[in-house]
C-alpha cells in the first residue's frame, strides 16, 4: 500500500545507515524523496539506487545555509516538502572526563542543532500549507542515558524537548511532530564502536527481548508509519525500537 503517494519527504544523513533505510522506505510508500548527506557522493548513490523517485542532493546540517539551499532544490524539482525526517547524526563513544569541548561542538551541532536547522527551513512551508509531518531520529540514549555517550545523550534528549514544544504550536496547522529514538542498531557507527569491544553486540542482543540488534529497517518502518496517514492524529509522542530493550 502507497501510504505516501505524491508526497515529497527530505530526508538527512540519508547516504548510508538508517538515513538510506528511511529512504528507501518512503520511496516504497510512494513518496518523491531528497536523498540528502553531508557526503553528496553517498547521497547521489543511494537516491540512483532509488531511483527516479529520488534525488540525492549534498546537505550540511549544521549549516542553515546548505539546509535552506537544499530546500530550495528539492521543492524546484520535486515539489513542496511533506515530510522532514532529521536523521542525521554523529557520535563520538569516550567518558565524558575524557571528552573535549571540540567534541561537545561537533556533537551538538549535527545532532541538535542540525534538526533546527532543518525545522527552521522546512517548517514556515509547511505552516502556510496547513499540513505537514516531521520526524526526527532521535535515539533511547536520549530516554534513559548512556554511558560514554553524556553530550550525544543530551542533544539527543534535547530533539525530544524540541520536537514536544514545536508540536505544540503547530498543531493547528495540522502539522505532526514525533520522534524515534532507536536502541542497538546494526549500522557503520555500531560496528565501529563493536570493533573495539568485541562481546558489546552479543552482550546486547542477550539483553534485548526480542533476542537481536535492530536493523536500519525496523527504524524505517516506524518513520514511514508516523509520516503517514495512519498516525495522522499521533503528535509530540516519543516511539522507542528498541526490541524491548528500554520500556519506560
Amino acid at each position: 500500500m502507497a501510504r505516501l503517494q505524491g508526497r515529497v519527504a527530505f530526508v538527512t544523513g540519508a547516504g548510508r545507515g538508517i538515513g538510506r533505510a528511511i529512504a528507501r522506505r518512503l520511496a516504497e510508500e510512494g513518496a518523491r524523496v531528497a536523498v540528502t548527506d553531508v557526503d553528496d557522493a553517498a547521497a547521489r548513490a543511494t537516491a540512483t539506487e532509488i531511483g527516479e523517485a529520488a534525488v540525492g542532493l549534498r546537505a550540511d546540517v549544521t549549516d542553515p545555509t546548505s539546509i535552506r539551499k537544499a530546500v530550495e532544490e528539492t521543492e524546484r524539482r520535486l515539489g513542496p516538502i511533506d515530510v522532514l525526517v532529521n536523521n542525521a547524526g554523529w557520535d563520538k563513544v569516550e567518558p565524558f572526563l575524557e571528552s573535549s569541548q571540540e567534541t561537545w561542538d561537533k556533537v551538538l551541532g549535527i545532532n541538535l542543532r542540525g534538526p533546527l536547522n532543518c525545522v527552521k527551513a522546512v517548517l514556515p512551508g509547511m505552516v502556510q500549507r496547513g499540513r505537514g509531518r516531521i520526524v526526527s531520529v532521535s535515539s533511547d540514549a536520549g530516554r534513559v542515558g548512556s554511558s560514554g555517550e553524556a553530550v550525544y545523550t543530551a542533544a539527543k534528549a534535547g530533539i525530544i524537548g524540541f520536537s514536544k514544544a514545536v508540536a505544540r504550536e503547530v498543531a493547528r496547522y495540522q502539522i505532526n511532530v514525533n520522534v524515534v529514538c532507536p536502541g542497538p542498531t546494526n549500522t557503520a557507527l555500531f560496528k565501529e564502536v563493536a570493533r573495539d569491544r568485541p562481546k558489546l553486540a552479543d552482550a546486547l542482543a542477550r539483553a534485548i527481548p526480542w533476542g537481536r540488534i535492530g536493523e536500519p529497517e525496523d527504524i524505517a518502518a516506524a518513520v514511514a508509519f508516523l509520516a503517514s496517514d495512519d498516525a495522522a492524529y499521533i503528535t509530540g509522542q516519543t516511539l522507542s525500537v528498541s526490541g524491548g530493550l528500554t520500556m519506560a
